[in-house]
């Protein structure tokens, strides 16, 4: 939601930079909203997993007890650590299948 609004915002920066550069309105505001709206929309576009370094799956992990349901995929997941470097990582935690459907008919 955060996402969007703040794309939003970019893309009307820059509209409004256009209709006010159409209009003969000051320069140096058209420089402003442009240039602010170009910055907004290329941190939204780059800044998908740049703060989430890649995680080797070598080395001594440890799985902890600390498990959570990851908010945007409603997956379940586990947390591991690796006490060498101190990283994290963030493992999803396959659902158990069903368990076959009890009663019906019994054999006789």
């Amino acid at each position: 939601m955060l996402r969007k609004a703040i794309l939003a915002y970019g893309v009307l920066a820059i509209i409004g930079a256009i209709l006010l550069a159409l209009a003969g309105v000051i320069t140096g505001l058209v420089l402003y909203l442009l240039v602010n709206g170009a910055v907004v929309i290329a941190a939204l576009l780059f800044e998908r997993g740049r703060y989430r370094p890649a995680v080797s799956p070598d080395g001594p992990w440890q799985e902890t007890a600390e498990r959570f349901v990851d908010p945007t995929t409603g997956q379940l997941m586990k947390v591991r650590y690796n006490p060498q470097t101190g990283a994290r990582d963030y493992v999803p935690i396959a659902p158990h299948p069903d368990p076959p459907p009890q009663g019906g008919r019994e054999k006789s």
